[in-house]
């Protein structure tokens, strides 16, 4: 599938194509629709500096829930380490 954006578009939001898709990348991960390979990839960039895109906007690689901390919570009761 392709998507066009015209350069109207490209110019009300003050950006170009690069910046463009870096932003919805950037979206689609912080909303966790797309992974970080899968989202760098869209950015056209590698993983390494995606990740300092991400960085810079203080966007987390990482998202934990508070499902997860609980779990781990009981995990670490379990093996007696709290």
């Amino acid at each position: 599938m392709s998507v066009t954006i015209s350069d109207e578009t490209l110019n009300a939001c003050g950006m170009n194509e690069t910046q463009f898709k870096q932003e919805i990348a950037l979206l689609l991960f912080q909303s966790g629709k797309l992974a970080i390979g899968q989202a760098s990839k869209l950015a056209q960039m590698d993983k390494i500096h995606f990740c300092q895109l991400l960085k810079e906007r203080q966007i987390p690689l990482y998202f934990y829930e508070i499902e997860d901390f609980e779990l781990d919570l009981k995990n670490l009761r379990e093996l007696g380490r709290l």
